[in-house]
């Protein structure tokens, strides 16, 4: 097997940031992380930067012209992952957005395929509804949201037994306690959100095993002074939350509130849509029209739907217009997403495949390897 090795002033293994550190790659995977002088001979790349785990990503609705829908097969979820792997997101979750019976059984059916194939950059799926809250619909089609019925649960039970990972946005308003522990039981990460929630529903949902809320901030119940709402759940407990940071869908100065009062468990998503890796100024969800304009993505109304953002733009923002340490950041798009799903990804280990990115000193990404093969950012 040829090796490689990566050399860096800064390697980031998942947890923490390692000086003058060497990461060595054969056969695609990593066999060591050890300090420069010590990595064995062999063709060496010295990396200006800063050398961290590939991205994860666990909501990426699209990209590549391709939304995740009823059409979805093995071949357009591998494009979609390609697509972000570009990007420097080198494992994610397909997510779904609301839609019918048919187009989650077709989605299921095509993320098992895709997991059959061991396709590059597959974690698992992400069904966002339609089990939420009319009352908090946001970019979803309020047509289709509907409560949960049981033929729904067996679905989704079978599906989190043969998936990789099977991530729910479900909303208390649509599915009971009961549910979301049996889909707990069967192993889905149920994730709150698209919910006016209160505190104490919240709360007897994470009871039941929620772990997650989806999109903190967006389209969910807000803190207030007698009512905590979903936020306050998050901001106050221990469910995990994903941060849409671009700046629009939070503002900087709410971002900066959270980090502050959490000091784990938030991580960073990009809520991307079919217009990623692409120059495309618009698609359609359904059958609306979705505008891409001066880094928003919006319905007709001006209502946001998904965001035109890269985990590495998110990081960015996180270390040089936040203040936020760099391995604070780079955990939130690598090791936190990760453990979330129980998947190994999102570390620099031995016997790890070799998915890496290299940011530039102003935390621009610079290079991506896919296992152990350097693929072209886009």
């Amino acid at each position: 097997m040829s090796r490689l090795i990566l050399t860096a002033a800064e390697v980031f293994d998942g947890t923490q940031m390692l000086p003058d550190h060497a990461v060595v790659i054969e056969g695609g995977a990593i066999t060591a992380l050890l300090p420069t002088a010590k990595a064995p001979a062999g063709p060496r790349q010295a990396l200006s930067g800063t050398l961290a785990p590939g991205l994860i990503d666990l909501q990426v609705n699209g990209g590549a012209g391709i939304m995740l829908g009823g059409t979805a097969t093995a071949e357009s979820i591998a494009t979609i992952c390609a697509t972000h792997a570009r990007l420097g997101a080198t494992g994610i979750l397909p997510t779904l957005i609301t839609d019918t019976p048919a187009a989650t059984t077709a989605v299921i059916a095509a993320g098992i395929a895709a997991a059959r194939a061991r396709t590059p950059g597959f974690l698992g799926l992400h069904l966002e509804g339609p089990h939420l809250d009319p009352r908090r619909q946001g970019a979803h089609d309020p047509a289709l949201i509907r409560p949960m019925t049981e033929a729904d649960l067996t679905e989704l039970c079978t599906a989190a037994a043969h998936l990789p990972a099977l991530m729910l946005t479900l909303a208390p308003a649509s599915v009971t306690t009961a549910q979301i522990a049996q889909l707990t039981q069967a192993g889905a990460i149920v994730s709150l959100g698209h919910s006016e929630a209160t505190y104490t529903e919240a709360t007897a949902a994470t009871e039941a095993g929620a772990a997650c809320v989806t999109h903190l901030f967006n389209a969910m119940s807000q803190l207030g002074n007698r009512e905590p709402g979903l936020v306050g759940a998050v901001l106050s407990g221990t469910l995990h939350a994903g941060l849409i940071a671009d700046g629009l869908h939070v503002h900087p100065a709410t971002l900066r509130t959270a980090l502050a009062a959490r000091q784990d468990g938030l991580f960073l998503v990009s809520d991307a849509m079919a217009v990623a890796g692409t120059t495309l100024t618009e698609f359609t969800l359904g059958t609306r029209r979705i505008l891409r304009q001066n880094g928003r993505l919006t319905l007709a109304d001006g209502t946001l739907a998904g965001a035109d953002l890269s985990l590495p733009q998110a990081i960015r923002l996180l270390i040089s217009q936040l203040g936020q340490p760099p391995a604070r950041a780079l955990a939130m798009a690598t090791s936190i997403p990760a453990a979330l799903i129980r998947s190994a990804a999102g570390t620099l280990r031995p016997g790890q495949p070799a998915n890496l990115v290299q940011f530039t000193p102003d935390w621009a990404l610079q290079t991506i390897w896919q296992n152990g093969v350097e693929i072209p950012p886009i």
